[in-house]
């Protein structure tokens, strides 16, 4: 990448705007997410960019050479010149599908011929960068009419696509992973476990399907419920995002088998919005189980503060849950780095390297590709990037991660050599945003506890395996599929990110929060465990971010992962030390005039899920320290 300019200017800018007023954009330089607002018009932003370079240094600035996007250089240069940078308007396939169903109806009361054509004509050719082909019928109504959206690798009579199937009789339109009827594809959707249409109809209406019955039901949506546009254009938007991937693969296998010598580079993939539901549902049709409240507790958590820790039950899935998000969301496999932590691992060397003392113009990188990843998530800022350290606690993490910890909340950069080195290392590394942490952890006698320190950077999530998730296990037990979830979530990628860089906090409820903040504060500072402004923010963040994953959630169910999260994991000590301050903090989490000795802790059923109880998933967690420290004399939130 070349240095990004420093000296240009506002009235660089500006001729680079009426340049572009004079001569037009250039052909394919238009953006694709962000445009720049002046005199109420809209410019790409990197070509204004490039353009004023011409008037600053002499020559067009090399659009490659630099990146677009929040938090990058060229952005940065046209907010301090008071340029306002606005997302782009997202495409919309809604009012095409209204047509096409008002349509359809016409054809079925015999006054439809003229629509058709009307149709036909002034429907959209491309959407997307896709082909769009339909049929309604004509002269006579089709029994299934359909829109289909189609690549170059696939037709109507061959291939797959997502496909909408409008089952006029039964008012139920269907959004499909399509699959030709004409001639079996050559290619699938690679689908383990998705409901097909002739499956759904039986389920719903004991009959199968009348026609398409094999194609795989995406989303059903019942006519008389209403459609709603945002929910229709990112339903259809995320399908052609796993569909893009499908033949996106494709071309890489026949690239590979061409040439089994090239590096893959990452490519730039149609991007819309983030939808959660889309990896619950990924994760399962890979046959993985886990519970959509804990995935939302596990992406908030990523997305209030890049780093989190997952602890508890050993086997209970914490790595590959892990593993499965960034292999769903990442377009290459270079985007993330799962990492084993050593038992031997005393400095920083096992994860940035070291200046080679007896070479001093060398700099020997770690065989592990953490470095690497770094330094391309510094130049890849557009592009999420992963590090997992697995069982991160069978070292001291302050010892081998203690840069790490200093520089999340310093923003400053990392010191790697004196800048005497010429191999491609910089003298100092930045962690950027785009760079999410995640540690997994076992407790054992063979590992070590966190200090406060770490603790009170992330947020901690604890697995737990209970009974019915055990039953229900046992009953669904199936091949695991990693291969399935990969990219299946890249095109949601740039949406995440921006979710990630609004560091917004919640403001509704926010008394009710308050308050329930300050009572377990004036409780953990009796033992020493409270927590300061920067936790009590990154709690807002965090109650902010499940809200904006799961509109279902109440106030007091998000307060409740809050507290687990980031209030209980710094507790430990002695019977006598904690069993008072758990017996305190276990009657917050009871509504009425509930005792939590006798109530709760001297019966064994008590239901925690009762109405009973303000906060469930802390008082059970509260539950089993305190027993733990009568037990044992000793308690602590990481539990073997």
């Amino acid at each position: 990448m070349e240095q990004f300019p420093n000296n240009i200017s506002r009235e660089h800018l500006l001729k680079a705007f009426e340049k572009i007023d004079n001569e037009g954009i250039p052909k394919d330089a238009d953006s694709q997410y962000y445009d720049v607002l002046y005199n109420g018009k809209k410019y790409p932003p990197k070509v204004v960019v490039s353009y004023a370079n011409i008037f600053a240094n002499g020559s067009e600035l090399d659009r490659k050479s630099f990146h677009g996007g929040q938090n990058t250089e060229c952005f940065k240069l046209l907010q301090k010149n008071g340029f306002e940078i606005v997302k782009k308007e997202e495409i919309s396939f809604y009012k095409e599908l209204k047509k096409f169903i008002a349509v359809s109806d016409r054809q079925i009361t015999g006054k439809g011929t003229v629509g058709v054509q009307e149709f036909n004509q002034e429907r959209v050719l491309i959407y997307n960068d896709l082909k769009v082909e339909s049929k309604v019928g004509t002269g006579r109504a089709s029994a299934i009419p359909w829109i289909a959206f189609l690549s170059d690798h696939d037709t109507v009579q061959n291939g797959i696509y997502p496909v909408y199937l409008y089952y006029k009789d039964k008012g139920l339109l269907i959004l499909a992973y399509g699959i030709s009827v004409t001639k079996t594809p050559n290619r699938t959707w690679n689908l383990q476990d998705g409901l097909k249409i002739n499956e759904y109809f039986l389920e719903k209406y004991n009959k199968n399907a009348e026609n398409y019955g094999d194609s795989i039901v995406y989303r059903a949506y019942e006519l008389k419920n209403g459609l709603k546009e945002k929910q229709i254009n990112d339903d259809l938007n995320a399908l052609i995002s796993i569909y893009k991937l499908t033949f996106r693969n494709l071309n890489q296998m026949q690239e590979k088998k061409s040439n089994n010598n090239k590096a893959l580079k990452i490519t730039s993939i149609n991007q819309s919005e983030f939808k959660i539901e889309s990896f619950q549902i990924t994760t399962k049709s890979a046959g993985l189980f886990y519970s959509p409240k804990l995935i939302n507790r596990f992406t908030a958590s990523l997305l209030s503060k890049p780093f989190v820790i997952l602890t508890g039950l050993s086997g209970s899935g914490k790595t590959k849950l892990a593993q499965a998000f960034v292999q769903w969301i990442c377009q290459d496999k270079s985007q993330y780095c799962i990492m084993p932590v050593g038992a031997d691992w005393t400095n920083r060397e096992p994860l940035l390297g070291y200046p080679n003392a007896l070479n001093p113009k060398e700099y020997v990188k770690p065989d592990n590709g953490v470095l690497d990843l770094i330094i391309q998530a510094c130049n890849q800022p557009d592009l999420p990037h992963f590090l997992i350290l697995d069982e991160m606690n069978l070292s001291h993490v302050e010892r081998y991660f203690a840069d790490f910890l200093s520089v999340m909340e310093s923003k400053e950069d990392i010191p790697l050599h004196s800048g005497k080195i010429d191999n491609g290392i910089p003298e100092k590394l930045k962690i950027p945003s785009n760079l999410f942490i995640i540690g997994t952890v076992n407790i054992d006698e063979t590992t070590n506890m966190f200090s406060p320190k770490v603790l009170d950077r992330a947020n901690t999530i604890e697995f737990r395996v209970m009974k019915d998730e055990m039953e229900s296990f046992l009953n669904n037990i199936k091949e695991i599929n990693m291969d399935f979830l990969t990219g299946q979530g890249a095109g949601m990628a740039k949406s995440f990110l921006d979710m990630s860089s609004d560091k917004s906090v919640n403001n509704t409820n926010i008394e009710t929060i308050n308050k329930a903040l300050v009572q377990f504060f004036s409780e953990l500072k009796k033992t020493g465990a409270e927590f300061g402004y920067r936790s009590a923010t990154e709690i807002l963040r965090l109650i902010h971010q499940l809200s904006v994953l799961d509109n279902t959630l109440l106030i007091n169910d998000k307060i409740d992962i809050a507290i687990l999260q980031k209030l209980l994991p710094k507790l430990h000590g002695s019977r006598r030390k904690l069993s008072p301050i758990l017996e305190k903090l276990g009657s917050f989490c009871l509504e009425g005039n509930l005792n939590f000795i006798t109530d709760v802790i001297n019966k064994p059923d008590f239901d925690f899920n009762s109405i009973s109880v303000r906060y469930p998933l802390s008082l059970e967690k509260i539950v089993r320290m305190y027993h733990s420290a009568v037990d044992n004399g000793f308690a602590s939130f990481a539990e073997a």
